[in-house]
């Protein structure tokens, strides 16, 4: 404990309160401990549950996305002081979401740990299905996990050819986030609704939004996307992509998260920044020069060059190119077999091909050595070593 009163800790919180219902973000800088970390409901939409390291992560990813959509405030009922020193403060939110108008009251419960007179952590617990409830019906995101371990993540905003907007970059790291923590799925297939995998960024809504806050509306969108992205990239289970159509902007950041990506003969990528003046996102600069060559990737992206589904296949962009009128079924039955595969293995594959960039030789040989002794250790491999030897199909079990 720090020495501080109830009332002083009280006093604090409410500061904190007003400072998040008035967005003052300098208010907030003087509550917030230079330390301080925070924790929000596994459960809550938008992929806004989890943990956050720091003060700004909290604010920008957390709090300010939270600002966006809903307008609500946590209006504190109880504060009790614990044996530890923490302060727990039981509550409401109160409010609307701010494109249906439908209203917001879900309870709340803060632990709040105070240091030197500031807030070191928040940790929230509140009913997430309260929260949910007020969204439009209409998600962007279609996520399923079929009896075979496959997830199936479909963008679905068909109607403007999957473009990218704030609720298709938040329901894609809820996504990433469900699939992450269900230990049934095996295997990820990533497909688009429609004709079109996804033409990138809602031009509309770049359109709309007045261009002081453009530079903004760009950094929010981005935040959650990437961070989806880096989920996706962490799993323990393979991914895979089928594109057809337009493969567009950030969207191609999808077919970077793959492992297989599988393109249709109709596929055409095209990075298309340079065209509206922006640098780029969903993962190029670090995915397309590992995949295709430096020089390659410049001019794709500096020359806004199209790459036709066949030349995609041939650098090197995607796994393998297929007629359009199989590509669903191609697709599905990549993600089933490797659904059926050793899934640590797999798990420690991807980690191994993801690292190799950042390491010497020497340092890959000794993580190969690492990983190799860590499935030496699964069921899975002793089972298939004997079967091998047996000459008999092993049915792999994913652990």
């Amino acid at each position: 404990m720090d020495g501080s009163t109830t009332v002083d800790r009280s006093a604090l919180a409410r500061r904190l309160y007003a400072a998040l219902a008035a967005g003052d973000a300098a208010a907030l800088g003087d509550v917030l401990h230079p330390d301080f970390t925070g924790s929000a409901t596994a459960g809550l939409p938008r992929g806004l549950g989890g943990d956050y390291d720091s003060a700004d992560a909290m604010r920008t990813d957390f709090w300010w996305r939270i600002g966006r959509t809903w307008a609500a405030a946590a209006e504190p009922d109880e504060m009790l002081l614990l044996e530890d020193g923490r302060l727990l403060v039981r509550g409401t939110y109160r409010g609307h979401e701010r494109s249906t108008g439908a209203p917001l009251e879900a309870v709340f419960s803060h632990v709040l740990t105070i240091r030197d007179d500031r807030v070191l952590r928040l940790e929230q617990l509140t009913d997430s299905g309260a929260w949910a409830a007020t969204l439009p019906d209409q998600g962007t995101i279609d996520l399923r996990v079929d009896d075979d371990g496959v997830a199936h993540l479909r963008l679905d905003r068909p109607h403007v050819r999957n473009a990218i907007d704030q609720a298709l970059a938040d329901d894609t790291l809820a996504a990433a986030r469900r699939i992450q923590r269900d230990p049934s799925v095996r295997a990820v297939l990533i497909t688009g609704a429609g004709e079109h995998f996804t033409v990138g960024g809602d031009i509309s809504t770049f359109v709309e939004t007045d261009p002081d806050d453009l530079a903004d509306l760009l950094r929010d969108m981005t935040t959650p996307f990437h961070e989806a992205f880096r989920v996706l990239a962490d799993l323990d289970v393979p991914v895979v992509t089928a594109t057809r159509g337009s493969v567009a902007g950030g969207g191609i950041g999808y077919v970077y998260a793959s492992d297989v990506s599988i393109a249709s003969e109709t596929s055409v990528f095209v990075t298309a920044f340079s065209r509206i003046g922006l640098s780029g996102d969903g993962g190029w600069s670090w995915h397309l020069p590992r995949r295709v060559g430096l020089a390659r990737a410049a001019a794709i992206t500096l020359l806004n060059r199209p790459v036709p589904a066949a030349e995609a296949g041939a650098i090197g962009l995607v796994s393998d190119v297929v007629p359009d009128d199989v590509l669903d079924e191609t697709a599905l039955e990549v993600a089933r077999s490797l659904a059926r595969g050793p899934t640590r293995a797999y798990g420690r594959m991807r980690r191994l091909l993801r690292d190799t960039w950042d390491r010497s030789l020497a340092d890959q040989l000794r993580a190969e050595t690492e990983h190799l002794h860590a499935c030496g250790g699964t069921r899975d491999a002793q089972v298939a070593i004997r079967d091998f030897v047996a000459k008999r199909p092993t049915e792999f079990e994913g652990h």
